[in-house]
């Protein structure tokens, strides 16, 4: 993307270091913090802007997993995006390796799939916790330093779900709706102090995402009336399996809109990814009684 280049090429990104002493020798890099980097998307945004010579800080719930991105010059740290507490150190820990953090990438995520019926509240709750719940705790925490910076970048990792739900992607297309709404506030409410808000909306991509998806089916508590769509999963119509199908986009084309998104000098609002992502951004305006009828004719097609 010829745009994140120009940006990423342009001198104004290199600041002087906050971190100590002023010294004209001395060039403080763009830092960047991202979760969810043990795989896909994350470690392949991690290595984009790690590229582009950023101070980059990529997390995972377990650092084993990103021992590779370590090897290859980012700063690893361990990070559950469900922990209130190590949520807040990690931004303190960035800004203290960094100089500052430039831009945060609330990346982690999974996809919690079934029939609404039967997916529990316990389930529910977990989705919403990674997928909600997370990238709040991690921006409350960075905001304070980028209103002091008076500049940054908090860029949100979305689905095509985010535009438009499908049968049993209640729960996660619900997570990732909430993710869109929550980011179109936050963009309004940040932009008088510096601060860009974008939300990156893929289709399916080549991730183990899509393998994880297929572990999160409901088990043998399966409601028997939703056997036909349980039988569309087994053909991997919704969840795409592990190869994603001739639509999916890959990790880095993800990347790219990622790192884009971070040196623009003004990104717009959304990134669709992929020709599944390009679909949302108009499927969200046809019928209601349109999308419906597509979605049983896939029944009767199966």
């Amino acid at each position: 993307m010829d745009a994140s280049a120009d940006a990423s090429n342009d001198p104004s990104r290199e600041r002087p270091s906050t971190a100590g002493p002023s010294d004209d020798r001395y060039v403080r890099k763009d830092c960047v913090l991202i979760t969810g980097c043990s795989s896909g998307i994350g470690r392949a945004a991690a290595r984009a802007f790690l590229e582009e010579e950023w101070q980059v800080i990529a997390t995972a719930r377990n650092v084993e997993d990103i021992a590779e991105l370590e090897e290859a010059g980012c700063t690893t740290l361990e990070l559950d995006v469900t922990d209130h507490d190590q949520a807040a150190r990690i931004v303190e820990r960035t800004v203290e390796i960094g100089g500052a953090i430039d831009c945060l990438v609330n990346n982690a995520g999974y996809a919690q799939i079934g029939p609404i019926e039967d997916v529990s509240m316990a389930d529910l709750h977990r989705q919403f916790d990674v997928n909600v719940y997370g990238p709040h705790r991690l921006t409350r925490a960075a905001l304070p330093h980028m209103r002091a910076q008076g500049e940054g970048r908090i860029i949100n990792v979305s689905s095509v779900t985010g535009r438009v739900s499908f049968p049993g992607s209640g729960a996660y297309a619900g997570s990732k709706h909430a993710l869109e709404a929550m980011s179109d506030s936050l963009r309004a409410e940040v932009e008088e102090f510096g601060i860009d808000v974008v939300v990156i909306e893929p289709g399916l991509v080549e991730t183990n995402l899509t393998d994880r998806a297929e572990e999160e089916l409901p088990g043998p508590e399966r409601t028997p009336a939703y056997e036909q769509l349980y039988e569309l999963y087994d053909d991997m119509y919704l969840i795409g399996g592990g190869s994603g199908g001739p639509f999916a986009s890959e990790p880095e084309d993800v990347a790219a809109a990622i790192l884009e998104a971070g040196t623009h000098p003004e990104p717009p609002a959304r990134y669709p990814v992929g020709p599944l992502g390009q679909f949302g951004v108009y499927a969200r305006y046809l019928p209601d009684s349109l999308r419906d009828a597509g979605y049983a004719l896939l029944r009767k097609l199966s």
